[in-house]
This record gives C-alpha cells, structure tokens and sequence, in this order.
C-alpha cells in the first residue's frame, strides 16, 4: 500500500472555505479505483495548515497523478495557497487501518 501524508499550508484568507475548494478533487480521488482512503484534517495548532492522509493500494497511485482531476488541481491549488505543500509518500506493509498496540479501550 502507498501511504501519503501532505500538508497544505493555505493562505488566511482562504483557510475557512478550504474544505469546499478541494472538494470537487476529493470526491473524484475517492471514486478511483485503488484509493483506500483520502482524509483532510485542519491543524489545530495552525488554522491554516490542512493535512491530507491518503493512501492506494500498489498499482493505483501511478493512475492518480495521471488523471484530469489531478492536472486540475495543479493548476488550480497554487493560487490559494501560501508555499508549497510538503509530503511523506511512503510505500507500506499492510491493507488498511489496524488496531494501535500500545492503548487498548475496552
């Protein structure tokens, strides 16, 4: 599985209505076959910080990138935002979520 994290440093102005702009690029991701998952979160240390965690299975990242609704959002993203995003792209072992070993809830 290839396990993606960015974070996405949105300018003040836009950082309220982020979730609406990549909306239309989130739902399309996750229509693709192979996406497991793709989740943002908003920093609660820096309101303007967003963090997408996504994740594919092996053979579905390289379709990804390669897609219309990426190429759009790499023409359309920069303008709202204030650098450029940093990520972690790692290739992983496992499918999918599991249960965390060091805290267990009853």
């Amino acid at each position: 599985m290839i396990l993606i994290n960015v974070k996405f440093p949105v300018k003040p102005e836009h950082a309220d209505d982020w979730p609406q702009i990549a909306r239309e690029f989130t739902e399309a991701t996750r229509a693709e076959p192979g996406n497991k998952w793709f989740q943002w979160s908003r920093s609660v240390e820096d309101p303007t910080e967003y963090v997408l965690i996504e994740a594919f299975e092996d053979d579905a990242a390289e379709a990804h990138v390669s897609s219309e609704h990426f190429a759009r959002m790499q023409r359309e993203f920069p303008q709202y935002l204030a650098a450029t995003p940093q990520i972690v792209s790692q290739q992983v072992d496992g499918d999918g979520w599991g249960p965390m070993g060091e805290l267990e809830v009853d």
